[in-house]
């Protein structure tokens, strides 16, 4: 399957924010825990169990992106991403109908649901970079910018807009949560498949408009030396550059998980009320700068460098992460806590412009969609690690602990944040 005929590039960036706008499900999960946790409600789930469904999408997502960036070198863009939009409606709209059980849920919306995400997401990236090799960090911040803003979406969607699909939908006479799962595979598989059609790659030697291809293979202008996937892992490079990337995913990923739960229990302990309102908003905000992070990000690392713009995010992230309970929470209670939920989100967001375009950078632009996939394996291991960090802590504590809780994972966090920025600033590209 070829897509369509592509005579302006653009098109690409539209198609793939389309696709990413439906992936970025997997970031709106928070707004499901507080029913699924309630312990007299439908459900009833702990919240290391809340956070095993959340984990395994995330390692599953980065898991199948390996075989689906081999999958499209192979076979081409096209039919990966349309694959990946139906395996991932499939998986909402059964865990609609049978996820009523916490296995059925981590089989559908985790294995499942994850496997979609996967086999869709590298392709607007694979594809975006050979289009604009001149403006890598920008088009990667842009072609994913859709992951963070889509979580926007669909956590507004289900929890207020129009009263919350959670409150009013009974599709299937389906409880809330099943119901939304299964009018948002349908909207998932739809969007996926409309964007695929537009993942095309550019004609054999295409280069833009007066764009030359760097000679010297340098940390900023690189990409010509092409290394293939088995070369690569043989590098110190991108073990340095891997573990930098599970470092700083995981402060965002855990946060993505907790945030609803970490910020009822902040705001209600300092006598705010309708705290469920108010962590839906930080919530809404986390996802809406989540995009942003992506785009401003790649922007500045097209002016900075690779290295420098991510040794500068990790840092930033890392500070963040060891304030957020004393200046932010403490002291500044709800705007603190929105303004936190905001920075955080991005700098998430920028792991997802910087990472793949410095693989690009150091290993390659044509191998970059094979090599990303490698790269990736990272943000699958944050994905279980930073989740199920706080979902420890908060089933290890007594009904006085409070917020206090929370501060062993930020702290946690924080520090792997400052570590990774040291590490990145010791990294040399390879030779």
């Amino acid at each position: 399957m070829k897509g369509l005929k592509i005579t302006n590039r653009w098109a690409v960036v539209v198609g793939a924010i389309l696709i990413q706008l439906a992936l970025g499900a997997i970031y709106a999960w928070s707004v499901f825990t507080a029913l699924l946790t309630e312990p007299n409600g439908d459900y009833g789930f702990s919240a290391t169990q809340t956070a095993w469904v959340f984990s395994v999408g995330l390692a599953t997502f980065a898991v199948v992106m390996v075989f689906a960036g081999k999958w499209q070198a192979k076979s081409g863009p096209t039919i990966v991403a349309l694959t990946g939009g139906l395996v991932l409606g499939a998986g909402y709209i059964l865990g609609g109908l049978f996820g009523s059980s916490f296995l059925a849920q981590l089989l559908f919306i985790g294995v499942l649901g994850g496997a979609g995400i996967g086999l869709a997401y590298v392709v607007p990236i694979a594809v975006g970079v050979k289009w604009f090799p001149d403006k890598k960090g920008l088009i990667t911040g842009l072609a994913v910018a859709g992951f963070g803003f889509g979580a926007t979406i669909w956590v507004k969607l289900a929890g207020s807009w129009f009263g919350g699909l959670l409150n009013t939908s009974s599709a299937f006479g389906l409880p809330g949560v099943q119901s939304v799962f299964v009018i948002y595979g349908i909207v998932f598989a739809i969007m996926v498949v409309l964007g695929s059609l537009v993942m095309v790659n550019p004609p054999a030697g295409y280069k833009p408009a007066g764009y030359e291809p760097p000679v010297n293979h340098t940390a900023k202008t690189s990409g010509g030396v092409e290394f293939d996937s088995s070369h690569m892992l043989r590098t110190k490079q991108f073990y340095a550059i891997w573990v930098v990337f599970i470092f700083s995913a995981l402060a965002g990923l855990m946060v993505i998980y907790c945030i609803k739960l970490f910020g009822i229990d902040a705001l209600e302990y300092n006598g705010i009320k309708n705290a469920g309102v108010i962590t839906g908003t930080a919530m809404a905000w986390y996802a809406i700068f989540n995009g942003l992070g992506r785009i401003v990000w790649g922007m500045i690392s097209d002016k900075l460098g690779r290295k420098r713009a991510i040794f500068f995010m990790t840092l930033f992230q890392g500070v963040i992460m060891l304030m957020i309970y004393h200046i932010f929470i403490r002291f500044g209670v709800t705007s603190g806590f929105i303004a936190s939920a905001c920075i955080i989100g991005f700098n998430f967001g920028g792991n997802f412009a910087l990472f793949p375009a410095i693989t690009a950078d150091f290993f390659g632009n044509n191998t970059v969609g094979k090599n990303y996939g490698w790269m990736f394996t990272a943000y699958g291991f944050a994905g279980i690690a930073g989740p199920q960090l706080a979902g420890h802590f908060k089933d290890s504590a007594t009904a006085s602990s409070g917020p206090i809780v929370w501060m062993a994972p930020f702290i946690i966090a924080g520090v792997a944040c400052l570590i990774g920025s040291v590490i990145i600033l010791l990294t040399k590209p390879p030779k």
